[in-house]
């Protein structure tokens, strides 16, 4: 149920401005975003996890040669006639339901790699003064209800901000951005620090961020200050943390499995999960993968 005292979350930002250098030499043109996970690009799949969730506009933070990423969800006229005249009908709703209507979807430049904070602070301007979801596509989340439904369930009941958690190896935290928890309660976690990256020794916990956020307008007064945290960069971290305190933080213990997609073996499991789950292929697929066993 929806708290009437808590703005709804209406935007979405997909920071896509990477070059995607783990995936040399296919991404050398193509947007790394724009690699499939079965029958669909990285892109779509997380796309439909928010438009699931309600949001009503897509914020894409884009970078030189990502023109494909806005060409994907436009209307595609040559496309369609062509396989109208074929009789593929099945292929034209597939098409048609990767379009977003007109006026949902913005872009806007991130024109150098400043970090995943410099990226969404890019937004601001889109985003005014109203709460707001980040959405990293390289994570993908695979469950019935997606994961952004279930943090705006979260939001929905006690709002401020919130992010995505899962608890990592501790000889990883140095890949991730790691909770400082007050309180763990039924899935949901009250947190009272937040650390980037921090060496497995100084790592309050375990608990890692992961690429879904609902965040405060307030944070673009942070962002605002290009303040460099961990690897020279602006991180998105460093100006949560300067939230905690002023307003409602927690994470939540999302359902569903991760698949980290900015690596080539993250990205390998996704589509085998996805192409599993495939109706129209699953069986095949796990007929294939039981043959190299």
């Amino acid at each position: 149920m929806t708290n009437k005292n808590f703005k709804p979350v209406r935007k979405a930002v997909f920071p896509v401005a990477g070059l995607g250098t783990r995936f040399l030499p296919a991404t050398k043109e193509m947007p790394k975003e724009m690699l499939p996970i079965n029958d669909r690009p990285l892109i779509q799949h997380v796309v439909e996890e928010a438009k699931a969730a309600g949001i009503e506009e897509f914020i894409f933070v884009t970078g030189r040669h990502k023109n494909m990423l806005e060409e994907h969800f436009d209307f595609q006229p040559e496309l369609e006639q062509t396989l109208e005249a074929r009789g593929k009908y099945d292929m034209i709703e597939k098409v048609r339901a990767s379009e977003l209507p007109a006026g949902k979807l913005f872009c806007t430049r991130q024109p150098k790699p400043l970090g995943l904070g410099h990226a969404v602070w890019c937004a601001a301007k889109l985003i005014g003064d109203e709460p707001f979801a980040i959405i990293l596509p390289d994570d993908l989340v695979n469950h019935e209800e997606g994961c952004l439904t279930q943090m705006i369930n979260t939001y929905n009941e006690h709002g401020g901000n919130l992010v995505a958690v899962k608890d990592v190896p501790r000889d990883q935290t140095s890949k991730y951005g790691i909770l400082d928890i007050e309180d763990d309660k039924d899935g949901v976690v009250s947190i009272k620090g937040l650390v980037e990256k921090p060496d497995p020794a100084d790592a309050p916990s375990t608990l890692s961020i992961i690429g879904r956020y609902i965040l405060q307008p307030e944070i673009f007064t942070h962002l605002a200050a290009f303040e460099k945290g961990a690897g020279n960069e602006i991180q998105l971290t460093d100006a949560m943390a300067k939230l905690l305190g002023k307003q409602p933080f927690h994470g939540l213990r999302f359902e569903g499995d991760h698949f980290d997609c900015g690596s080539r073996l993250g990205f390998i499991a996704a589509n085998l999960a996805y192409s599993l789950k495939d109706p129209e292929i699953g069986a095949d697929v796990k007929t294939l993968m039981d043959s190299y066993k």
